[in-house]
């Protein structure tokens, strides 16, 4: 699943688990989103396996951890997508 979400180039480029704790203002990397709903995935940190840290836009926006295994279960026949439009840039800066 990793994968399909994250490039290799990508993969090795996103900042370990706890890496940007200390920033006021990390890089967002990755955009995920589900085709179906209005929630998206931002993703600051990543562990290399499956837990993410990143901005979580759903019934709020909030910072915290999320699995790309839980994200891969499909619902309603769909599963999560990375948007491929989006570079990365500050967290400041995603609306």
């Amino acid at each position: 699943m990793t994968m399909k979400l994250f490039p290799k180039h990508l993969c090795d480029r996103i900042p370990p688990l706890y890496a940007t704790e200390e920033d006021r203002d990390p890089i967002v990397w990755v955009k995920l989103f589900h085709p179906l709903s209005s929630w998206t995935w931002y993703v600051i940190e990543y562990d290399g396996d499956d837990l993410c840290f990143g901005l979580v836009d759903g019934y709020e926006k909030e910072l915290g951890y999320f699995s790309l295994s839980e994200l891969s279960q499909p619902v309603r026949g769909y599963g999560v997508e990375r948007d491929r439009a989006f570079r990365p840039c500050k967290l400041s800066a995603v609306d």
